[in-house]
């Protein structure tokens, strides 16, 4: 979806992370992908978008609900119950902020909160074309306001605040007050630049121009005029499939937060993010509405062994093959246009017209090949401390990717195994798995991934709606390794991370060392390709839809599904304090329970996890940063629910110094630990030499781990783990 209620540019990132809405996005089998605020809108060039087609959509939406009655784990009655959850659902997502609907419009609406249930069935869009004319009518309207708005000083001297809560607004009575609101808004969106300057100018380093506020009022209003218009100009590309989708998973989303409907188009983004895969020239792209911009060129990729493009070229035209005689003229494009044409199949050639940044232009043709995007896969270091010997492995794993097509590029459990066999080459004492930050991803690499750490045994337990559980099972007998292990977790660890983290606890095979829980997602999700629901070619393609067909538990018969994972030893975090995971999203299954399986493993036992709790919980006690950790958690809590701002000038800057004041305490909390030696691994070094793009992001990335203090205290646990070990192997 589209975000509405802010467009982009300056905004603080600590009440952005608190004030978004995790609408998520899952695998096949169980991927959790975060992304998206609070408050979205879709909105479409009714002169650009294609016309409706009235038997397709009607297709299509009765596809969806023959797979959700059929297949859904917990299918819904399609009455008028329902029918209101979807109009409140889609209304919260078009316009969540309450800055386009008046109280006029939302009467026109309301007619079809019960209706809605009639409509799916009977494949009518009644209530979803009037919304888009509605809205469609609010564009052009709201356009209109902040342009008028903008083009004059603002009057900055009134007493007003702003409620940037939708959730705590009524309906706009009439135009009058919806126009009052994006007056507001205006107001602060020019407010929080103008503060954001003064703020640089009061620096001692600071060595521009000294302006006025007045002076600074001008030019920060003109640029909140270019921003709006850019966002408005790409909102106003979106075509009707991009439209539909909003509404399509609405009502799938009234199921569960999980289900979802696909076009061809997002599937297909969606599998190139899973497997980390694709087949293109191997660059990353970024568009301002008007030119798209070369950001990064790949590593390895075609277009780094070609060697012409290069980052900041702007892409003017596209052509298929050699020539350029039907090269596309894509300036204005929408970005993901633009990339459709540059995307192709492996062999294939296509040439780029580009303008290199002294302004001249240069045509480039590149073959397409395979392209792995490097940064999403597994990877190790060595951790050492200055005056200590045990060289302790460690493993990055930012999501359990796999690549379910025949070829099979990509596998995080088959990468993660050769890590460990890289590690153990360098004679590791303990290993610690990180995966903070992981959605999760393919159940299969997660039953194949944990069952490196154990004999063999049960996994997870997974059920469908009317079956028995099925028990998922390592089957081999091999312990690819069997020391001390932690597994790091922490609230956005999702899905996958959940089953391995839950396993490796209840075998008490590993310590789980994290904040306070983890995400809380125990559902399942498979694709169904939606043209297998019908006959008739001329509707096709229809795309493909999530949807949620089993939950998982834990081998304890215990579930994740909203409660997650409780680590063994909590560290303080940003976000221990703020309520976040499958709790927060519209509609999530409940948390149940199923009858436990017999397991048992003899590869590692932890030897005395109380001692290991209270050492940890002594040293987290006494150090200085992790009492500033646990300070700012205290103060984003405080700020998650601030939802009003002050628009008088005076009393704008008095708060805004107040935040930065509380906020520059905590400027530059972790600094390197001196003590914490970090080194990539023998096995590793020619390949991140081999490029300076590479040399580039591993050094940031080192430098990013020394500053982790997390990972620093989960060593230490790992080094008590080892002396402790020793200490049980002496009394035996």
């Amino acid at each position: 979806m589209l975000n509405f209620d802010r467009p982009f540019g300056k905004f603080d990132l600590d009440k952005f992370l608190l004030d978004m809405k995790l609408k998520t996005s899952f695998v096949f089998f169980s991927f959790l992908g975060i992304a998206g605020i609070a408050f979205f809108i879709s909105q479409f060039n009714p002169f650009r978008a294609p016309a409706p087609d009235p038997q397709k959509d009607a297709a299509l939406i009765q596809a969806i609900l023959q797979g959700m009655n059929r297949l859904h784990f917990q299918p819904k009655e399609i009455d008028d119950n329902f029918s209101k959850q979807v109009y409140s659902l889609y209304l919260k997502d078009v316009d969540g902020g309450k800055r386009f609907y008046t109280k006029a419009d939302i009467d026109q609406l309301k007619g079809f909160e019960k209706q809605l249930d009639d409509e799916a069935n009977s494949g009518s869009f009644q209530f979803f074309n009037l919304s888009v004319k509605l809205m469609d009518q609010s564009i052009v309207k709201t356009q209109g306001w902040y342009r008028e708005i903008l083009a004059q000083p603002l009057d900055l001297t009134k007493n007003d605040m702003l409620e940037s809560d939708g959730k705590k607004l009524d309906w706009a009575k009439d135009d009058t007050e919806l126009r009052s609101r994006w007056e507001k808004w205006m107001k602060y969106e020019v407010l929080y630049r103008v503060n954001d300057e003064l703020d640089k100018q009061e620096k001692p380093d600071y060595k521009g121009d000294q302006k006025t506020f007045v002076q600074l009022e001008v030019e920060q209003r003109q640029k909140v005029l270019d921003t709006y218009d850019k966002w408005f100009k790409r909102l106003q590309k979106t075509d009707r499939t991009r439209r539909l989708e909003v509404y399509l998973n609405a009502i799938t989303n009234v199921f569960d937060p999980h289900s979802g409907y696909f076009s061809p188009k997002e599937k297909e983004n969606f599998d190139i993010q899973m497997s980390g895969k694709l087949e293109g020239i191997g660059a990353r792209l970024q568009s301002d509405g008007e030119k798209t911009t070369v950001t990064e060129i790949v590593p390895g990729g075609p277009a780094w062994k070609q060697g012409a493009l290069q980052p900041k070229d702007v892409i003017i035209k596209v052509a298929q093959g050699n020539s350029d005689e039907e090269s596309l003229d894509v300036m204005g494009w929408d970005i993901d246009d633009v990339v459709s044409k540059i995307r192709g199949p492996k062999g294939t050639k296509v040439t780029l017209t580009v303008q290199k940044t002294d302004g001249s232009e240069q045509t480039i043709t590149i073959t397409r090949d395979v392209v792995l995007m490097e940064e999403g896969f597994a990877k190790s270091l060595i951790l050492n401390e200055t005056d200590k010997q045990d060289r302790i492995g460690y493993i990055y794993l930012p999501k359990f990717y796999a690549d379910f097509t025949p070829q099979g590029f990509t596998s995080c459990a088959a990468d993660v195994a050769k890590e460990i066999s890289k590690l153990k080459s360098e004679n590791i004492k303990g290993l610690i798995l990180d995966l903070r930050g992981n959605g999760g991803g393919s159940l299969r690499d997660v039953v194949q991934m944990s069952g490196l750490f154990i004999e063999e045994g049960p996994i997870v337990q997974v059920k469908n709606r009317t079956r028995k559980p099925e028990i998922m099972s390592d089957n081999d007998s091999q312990v690819q390794y069997g020391g001390p292990l932690i597994v790091m977790v922490n609230g956005f660890s999702a899905s996958a991370s959940e089953i391995l983290a839950a396993a490796m606890q209840d075998y008490g095979r590993a310590v789980i060392v994290g904040s306070t829980g983890t995400y809380g997602k125990g559902t399942v999700q498979r694709f169904l390709d939606l043209d297998n629901s019908t006959i008739d070619n001329s509707v096709k393609p229809l795309g493909e839809m999530k949807l949620t067909i089993q939950k998982f538990y834990r081998i304890t018969g215990k579930t994740t599904q909203l409660d997650g994972v409780k680590p063994d030893i909590v560290l303080p975090d940003f976000y221990n304090l703020v309520d976040l995971g499958e709790r927060e999203n519209d509609y999530p299954l409940p948390s149940t329970v199923i009858d436990p399986v017999p397991f048992s493993q003899s590869a590692y036992h932890i030897s005395d996890l109380g001692k290991l709790k209270s050492a940890s919980a002594a040293r987290v006690e006494a150090d200085p940063t992790f009492k500033k950790v646990n300070d700012n958690a205290v103060r984003l809590r405080k700020n998650k629910d601030q939802s009003q701002f002050p628009l008088q000038a005076d009393k704008y800057r008095q708060w805004n110094k107040r935040q930065d004041e509380e906020a520059k305490q905590f400027d530059n909390l972790f600094q390197p630990i001196e003590s914490f030696d970090l080194q990539n691994l023998a096995a590793d070094l020619p390949q991140i030499q081999s490029d300076t793009s590479r040399i580039a992001r591993n050094d940031s990335w080192l430098k990013d781990k020394k500053k982790d203090i997390q990972l620093f205290e989960a060593y230490r646990i790992m080094q008590d783990m080892i002396r402790l070990d020793a200490l049980a192997a002496g009394k035996q």
